[in-house]
């Protein structure tokens, strides 16, 4: 399937780098486009790949010219009229979808899939770590960069694979897993499946992919047959006993053959309660030790732009993916749970994609409310042309709470203005570009939230 020569469309987002990294170290010639500069890319180019920024057929590598030698991998989230895309699609080249490539490796290898409109990235990268310090070879695909690991991919073996199954464009559906979970079925990606229901069904024809339902872990709640997790005592694997101390959760784990107590988990919130939960049920499951589960769990650091807190004082600055109401939901709930005593907090958001704020509008304006104040950036595109009428003024019109438009030039002084205790940033486009800039600033300037 796979020639020498790789060529990857859209090889800096965070799917396809981890992919590319494979194929770099399977002594592929890995090539690719996209259109931004980043760590990533620069990472990319570090270890063998060869990168490019412009979106012509002239900028096509030599190499990558010739369809005998040359495989190409591309993302959906590649403009329709990518002039790239197009002569590899015209003159005949071998194209597939990186969910197709990713697909036909989960075949080789003994697969954990995680999946879910929301969870799946920490969890994955949970149960990476759990296996990794519980002495499993693994390979693994994660959708962030994990703090432990300082990367979205793994190669240490191929005794098992962990993979972030992504349903955007059903890709989760090319995979293979031997075991699998759900952590969400929230409504989203609703420019591909137009109703919730929609994605239900793709969400059940997931689950289906494993026929044992003992192999399959379910969030409570959720209407697909396998294990049940959650906080329950009818749950099949449960969490219970739960309190804080020290910024930690500690608890009790169940499951229907298992008791591990006193766990110590360090990421607020209690959906990452619920994605440790369901790792470390998946791990137990592929013969992990518990005494190593905990010490693993213990040290697990987190994912980037997941709740990572940039700075603590003079205010307390955190950067999340945050891209959904249910996140945002999320975020709130952390922020309360963790800063009880904050006087004031603030969102900085970048909404993601015109379709998305369309469809979720109202959602944004009571999920952002929550906040003592907003700050709105444009809404950024990502793979769409605008949508009229849609815009960030849309959320803010629907809002209750306090909030305002605001420019990327503006959001300095804006959030120093803001005097805040807690500075949330979120939004799954270029937003983090902001923060340490922001960061560095507020360090410098006698600022006193």
């Amino acid at each position: 399937m796979i020639k020498q020569q790789v060529c990857f469309l859209g090889i800096g987002g965070i799917g396809m780098s981890a992919l590319a990294q494979y194929f770099v170290q399977q002594g592929h010639d890995v090539f690719g486009y996209d259109r931004i500069a980043s760590e990533i890319t620069d990472k990319l180019s570090q270890i063998g790949a060869t990168v490019h920024h412009h979106d012509s057929v002239e900028s096509i590598p030599e190499a990558c010219t010739d369809k005998s030698k040359t495989t190409v991998v591309y993302t959906p989230a590649m403009p329709k009229d990518s002039p790239q895309f197009g002569f590899f699609k015209s003159t005949g080249f071998d194209i597939f979808k990186r969910s197709e490539v990713l697909g036909e490796l989960s075949k080789e290898i003994h697969c954990l899939a995680v999946g879910g409109t929301h969870g799946k990235t920490t969890t994955s990268s949970i149960l990476a770590h759990l296996l990794r310090e519980s002495g499993k070879k693994i390979t693994a695909f994660l959708g962030g960069i994990s703090t432990n690991f300082g990367s979205n991919f793994i190669s240490d073996g191929t005794e098992h694979m962990v993979v972030e199954a992504d349903e955007f464009d059903r890709s989760f559906l090319k995979l293979h897993p031997d075991l699998l979970c759900i952590t969400s079925m929230d409504a989203d990606h609703l420019d591909v499946y137009q109703n919730g229901k929609k994605l239900e069904e793709s969400y059940k024809a997931f689950a289906s992919l494993v026929s044992n339902p003992n192999d399959r872990w379910i969030k409570d709640g959720l209407e697909v047959s396998g294990l049940s997790f959650g906080t329950a005592s009818k749950s099949d694997v449960r969490v219970q006993n739960i309190k804080t101390e020290n910024g930690h959760y500690i608890f009790d784990f169940y499951s229907t053959d298992q008791i591990l107590r006193n766990l110590q988990f360090g990421l607020p919130g209690a959906h990452n309660l619920m994605n440790a939960t369901v790792a470390i049920a998946m791990a137990l499951s592929v013969g992990c030790d518990p005494n190593s589960i905990a010490k693993a769990l213990q040290s697990f650091k987190g994912v980037d732009r997941r709740f990572s807190i940039r700075m603590k004082k003079p205010c307390v600055l955190i950067d999340d993916y945050a891209h959904h109401p249910t996140e945002i939901d999320q975020m709130a709930q952390s922020v309360q749970e963790f800063y009880p005593s904050s006087k004031k907090t603030i969102a900085v958001f970048q909404p993601h994609l015109f379709s998305r704020t369309r469809d979720f509008c109202d959602g944004f304006a009571e999920s952002l409310s929550q906040f003592d104040h907003t700050l709105l950036l444009d809404i950024y595109p990502a793979r769409e042309l605008p949508i009229p009428g849609v815009t960030s003024q849309s959320i803010r019109d629907s809002m209750r709470g306090s909030a305002e438009i605001v420019s990327k030039n503006q959001l300095l002084e804006k959030v120093v203005d803001a005097c805040a205790d807690v500075v949330v940033f979120m939004g799954a486009g270029d937003i983090a570009d902001e923060v340490q800039p922001i960061v560095e600033h507020l360090k410098r300037k006698s600022y006193v939230g």
